[in-house]
Parts: C-alpha cells; sequence; structure tokens
C-alpha cells in the first residue's frame, strides 16, 4: 500500500491545524506514522485518499452501527437538508426521537438532545450536583468522560484521594471537586464517602471503553448502585460508547442496574454531532426552563442530526442484529487469541456486544492498571500490518473497536486473514 497523498495532506495540514489533526486520536501517536485521511465511505468499507480501501472497524468511534451511508438514512437526511439547515427553534422530529430513545431506557422519562458526548456529561454532572445539593463527583481511573475540566484528571499511584489535573491548563480549583476510584473496586469508592459527606454521585462507564474494553466484574455496578442509595448520591452512567451497542437501549439493563442519569452521544445522530442526557422526571424536573439548573444549546437539536438519529434507530430496531452481533464478536474473539497462540503472542481479548479489544499482555484486564501493563509496541506493530492488508483500526491499543451490522461473512475472512499476517509480523518483531 502507498500512503503518498496521506503524507502530502499530512505535512500540508499542518501549516494551520493543530498537529494536522482535530482531535488527538487521529494522531497516530501511539502507533508511530502520520495519520491517514480518508475520502469517502460505503457499508463496511473505508477509502483513504490513496485509494486504499479498508474494512472499518472503527465506525466513527461507534455510531456508524448500519455501516456507512445506509440507505434509508441517506435518504432521511436528504429529506431533511431540503427544507433547512437549521433553526435555532424547535421542531417536530426533536419530539420523535426524544420519545425513541426514552423507550429504549427504563427510568428516562425526559431527555435533553446537545450537540456532544461532552456536552452531555458535563450538563449530567451538573444536573446531579443540582439535585442533591452537593459538590463532589467520583469517577473511575481510566474512564473517559470527554474533555471538561473537572474530570481530566488522572489518579497518581494507588487510590489518590486528592486529584491532580491530567492536563495543561486545568487547574488545580478545577479538580478539587473531583474524586478518583478503581474501577471494579467498591471498597476505593466507600473509602471515599466515608470520609466525605458532599458527594453527589458516581459517573462511570457501564462498559469502560476508553482503556479497552474493560467489564465489571461480581456484580460490580450492581452492588454500585445499591450502595450509592444508601448516601443519597446517583449514578450517572456515560453511555456515549455503550449506547445502543449491545442492544436497544443501554449496556446497563443487560448489566441488571438502572442509572439514576444516563448520558448518551455518537450512535443516536446517526453519525451526526448529536449527544443526551436524560433522567426520570423528578430530576430532570431541575433542568431550565423547568428548574434552575441552567444548560442551552443554540444548535441543540439540529433537525439534520434528528432526523439522521431517527432513521438510525428505527432502522437498528428493525434489524435488530445484536444476536448477529454477539456470533461476529466471539468468532473474532476465538480468530485472534488462536492466531496468538499459534505464534506465541500473549494476548487476551475483551468484547461486549458489538465491542471487541485485544491486549497485548498475559492476564486478565479488570481495570486501568492492569489495560496500562500493554505491550503498546506490539500492538503498534499489529496495527500497522492490519492497514497494510486492508483493516481499519483504531490508532491505539486502548480503544474499542466497533461492528456494524452490515459486516459481511467477507469481510470477516478479510479481518481473519489480515490477523493471521499481522500476528505472524509482531511474533517475527520481538
Amino acid at each position: 500500500m502507498k500512503f503518498e497523498k496521506s503524507q502530502k495532506l499530512y505535512e500540508k495540514g499542518l501549516v494551520h491545524l493543530v498537529g494536522a489533526v482535530n482531535s488527538p486520536v487521529r494522531a497516530f501517536s501511539s502507533v508511530g506514522g502520520n495519520p491517514l485521511f480518508i475520502k469517502k465511505a460505503k457499508g463496511t468499507k473505508i477509502t483513504d485518499v490513496d485509494g486504499n480501501e479498508y474494512v472499518d472497524l472503527v465506525l466513527s468511534y461507534g455510531p456508524m452501527i448500519l455501516g456507512h451511508r445506509h440507505k434509508k438514512v441517506q435518504k432521511a437526511i436528504s429529506k431533511a437538508l431540503k427544507k433547512g439547515y437549521s433553526f435555532g427553534a424547535s421542531t417536530k422530529n426533536e419530539i420523535k426521537l426524544a420519545k425513541i430513545v426514552c423507550d429504549a431506557f427504563p427510568g428516562m422519562d425526559k431527555v435533553r438532545f446537545v450537540n456532544s458526548g461532552t456536552e452531555a456529561v458535563l450538563s449530567g454532572i451538573r444536573l446531579a450536583r443540582a439535585f442533591t445539593g452537593k459538590d463532589k463527583i467520583i469517577k473511575f481511573s481510566g474512564c473517559y468522560h470527554g474533555h471538561q475540566d473537572a474530570l481530566l484528571v488522572a489518579a497518581g499511584s494507588g487510590l489518590a484521594t486528592l486529584s491532580l489535573p491530567g492536563s495543561k491548563g486545568v487547574p488545580e480549583g478545577a479538580v478539587k471537586n473531583t474524586l478518583i476510584a478503581g474501577f471494579n473496586n467498591l471498597e476505593s469508592v466507600k473509602k471515599h464517602f466515608e470520609n466525605d459527606d458532599n458527594i453527589a454521585g458516581v459517573i462511570i462507564e457501564p462498559i469502560a471503553g476508553n482503556m479497552g474494553v474493560v467489564i465489571p466484574q461480581d456484580n460490580f455496578l450492581v452492588e454500585l448502585k445499591a450502595y450509592l442509595e444508601t448516601k443519597g448520591a446517583l449514578l450517572i452512567a456515560d453511555e456515549v460508547m455503550t449506547g445502543f451497542r449491545s442492544k436497544f437501549g443501554g449496556a446497563q439493563e443487560i448489566l441488571g442496574v438502572e442509572a439514576d442519569i444516563t448520558c448518551l452521544g455518537k450512535v443516536i445522530g446517526g453519525g451526526f454531532p448529536v449527544g443526551a442526557y436524560g433522567a426520570r422526571n423528578e430530576i430532570m424536573q431541575e433542568v431550565a426552563p423547568l428548574g434552575g439548573m441552567y444548560q442551552a444549546g443554540t444548535l441543540s437539536g439540529n433537525p439534520i442530526a434528528m432526523a439522521s438519529g431517527i432513521a438510525t434507530l428505527k432502522e437498528l430496531k428493525k434489524q435488530n442484529p445484536y444476536a448477529e452481533f454477539e456470533e461476529f464478536s466471539s468468532i473474532l474473539e476465538v480468530i485472534l487469541l488462536e492466531t496468538a497462540k499459534k505464534y506465541d503472542v500473549d494476548l487476551v481479548v475483551n468484547r461486549f456486544g458489538s465491542m471487541v479489544n485485544p491486549f497485548f499482555r498475559k492476564g486478565e484486564v479488570t481495570n486501568f492498571e492492569e489495560a496500562q501493563e500493554s505491550d503498546t509496541k506490539k500492538f503498534a506493530v499489529f496495527f500497522w500490518e492490519m492497514i497494510k492488508n486492508g483493516v481499519f483500526l483504531p490508532p491505539s491499543q486502548f480503544e474499542s473497536w466497533f461492528l456494524s451490522s452490515a459486516l459481511t461473512k467477507k469481510d470477516l475472512e478479510k479481518i481473519t486473514k489480515a490477523i493471521d499476517l499481522a500476528m505472524r509480523k509482531v511474533a517475527d518483531s520481538f
């Protein structure tokens, strides 16, 4: 494969774009080399500016769950475009999409649309504080909830009681009300409550997707929710990544827990910039114009995004591809593990619904510390060999692979061949 045009665009992009990208996750920093520039996509395939075609397992980091440019979604977008792009006023489709979303999540009576997952989370946290009258929030090490100041914190060594900023430009004051706990470690949550009575709630990805796919163990979420109820604190579920990926609704229902506030993004806009947060009536009554918690967005409920979201979720419900997702992801897990064993490469695979993640290490991965023990150098070799053999992966050991309902057995055959070649390359390189 040649990447000459991508290279030229990268060099040109350096002039007026920061690092030639608009998000650090596109920069390929952790795998070496320069980012690929994409020209088009259709179905399960994505094509770069050099004409190289790949089976896409990034899927815009999740939202293209039907594959790219699904004909019904495309039709809905085209129809909406003819009526106007943005009104700064209410439309009927906002009500229609709100009903679809609320019906999919038990305990969600009302929803507020925003423009991104980051917006959804920061608003959900503000809502938890408004409802409880308390200030502090607990987050888990390794869980990412957008680039807002209060959540860009690192745990340091062990379970730090005091949070430290994880980004330049974030003052210590911005994170003074953020506490860090360990994923799958309820005792680390309890310790915070034992020392502090000003905690509004806990935010968590029900299935962590930003330290790789990490799954709650031994009823962790159920026990967490039960404990929070005894403390008068709220559970905030960040389902920006997991929403509609394991069932028509959220991962929390599969895991047997009902969050007080749920944050969504990605898929409910069918690929357009959309987010949402929702809860039962008594909590949502706090949001303006009904209550005193102010949150607004001029472009929230954008008519094109609403049309795309409605078409995507209607088609997704009709297809009900979740059994197929489970079948394909289980096959992919077996292929990865058997190929790794064939070439004597240490590998463990975590998966949930249509999310899959191989970690280059021995032993299970149940938290951020274990995920960080993965061999990122081996992943980098694996990544580029997969690219060269026509499979587009997230350029990070710690990002989930995503499946779409458009995936075919022929695609799986191509992925299988690429995995064999990539795993052999890893074995030969180390």
